[in-house]
C-alpha cells in the first residue's frame, strides 16, 4: 500500500513540475524576441539622445542668435543716440555762429562784445570746416540809401576781416550790404535803430 502511495505521489509531483515548466515556457518570450525588444529599446534610447542633443544644439543656436541680435540692436541704439546728440550739438553751435553783432551809430568799429562773439564763431568754424558764411551788413533808417549801403558794406567787412585775422579761410566767407533795406524791427526810435545797426551771419545751407 505504501508503495502505491509513493508511486502516485511521485507521478503527481512530476505532473505539477511539468505544468510549472510549461507555464513558464509560455510566459517567457523567445530569445530572439527578447533580443529584438532589447535592440529596439536601445535604438529608441539612442534616438531620444540624438533628438535631445539636436534640440539642445538648436536651442543654443537660437539663444546665440538672439544674443547677437540684442547686441546689434544695442549697438544701433547707442549709435542712434550718439548721432542725435551730435546733431543737437551741431544745431546749437550753428545758432552760436548765426548770432548777430551790433554797431554804434554811424560806426563800423567792432565793440568788445562783438569781438568776443566773433572769436567764438571762429572757434566753431575751425571745428566745422565745411560751414561757409555770408556776412550781411545792415543799418538803421537814418541817412541816405547810398550812404547806408556803403556803411553796411563796411560793417560786414569789419566782421569779415576780424574772422580772417582769427584764422578763418577767406574762401569760406563772403560779404553783402543791405543798408536800411532789411530792418530787424520796425520803429522810428533809438531802441529800434540800435537793433537794426548790425551784421548778420548766414550759413550757406540756410539760403537753400
Amino acid at each position: 500500500m505504501r508503495h502505491v502511495v509513493k508511486y502516485v505521489t511521485g507521478i503527481l509531483c512530476i505532473f505539477l513540475i511539468s505544468l510549472i515548466l510549461i507555464s513558464c515556457a509560455q510566459k517567457q518570450p523567445p530569445v530572439e524576441d527578447r533580443t529584438q525588444t532589447k535592440n529596439k529599446t536601445e535604438k529608441d534610447s539612442k534616438q531620444k539622445t540624438v533628438n535631445a542633443t539636436a534640440e539642445d544644439e538648436k536651442s543654443k543656436q537660437v539663444k546665440k542668435k538672439t544674443e547677437k541680435e540684442q547686441v546689434e540692436e544695442y549697438k544701433l541704439k547707442e549709435e542712434g543716440k550718439k548721432e542725435r546728440k551730435q546733431e543737437r550739438k551741431l544745431a546749437k553751435n550753428k545758432q552760436k555762429i548765426r548770432q548777430r553783432i551790433h554797431f554804434a551809430f554811424d560806426s563800423y568799429q567792432l565793440s568788445s562784445e562783438a569781438r568776443a562773439k566773433l572769436k567764438k564763431k571762429a572757434e566753431l568754424l575751425e571745428k566745422y570746416s565745411d560751414i561757409k558764411l555770408t556776412i550781411e551788413g545792415h543799418c538803421d533808417e537814418r541817412g541816405t540809401e547810398e550812404y547806408n549801403l556803403a556803411l553796411g558794406e563796411r560793417r560786414a567787412k569789419a566782421a569779415y576781416e576780424y574772422l580772417i585775422i582769427l584764422g578763418i579761410d577767406p574762401s569760406r566767407l563772403s560779404c553783402v550790404s543791405y543798408g536800411e533795406e532789411k530792418p530787424l524791427v520796425e520803429g522810428h526810435n533809438e531802441e529800434a535803430w540800435a537793433k537794426n545797426r548790425r551784421a548778420e551771419f548766414v550759413i550757406e545751407e540756410d539760403k537753400d
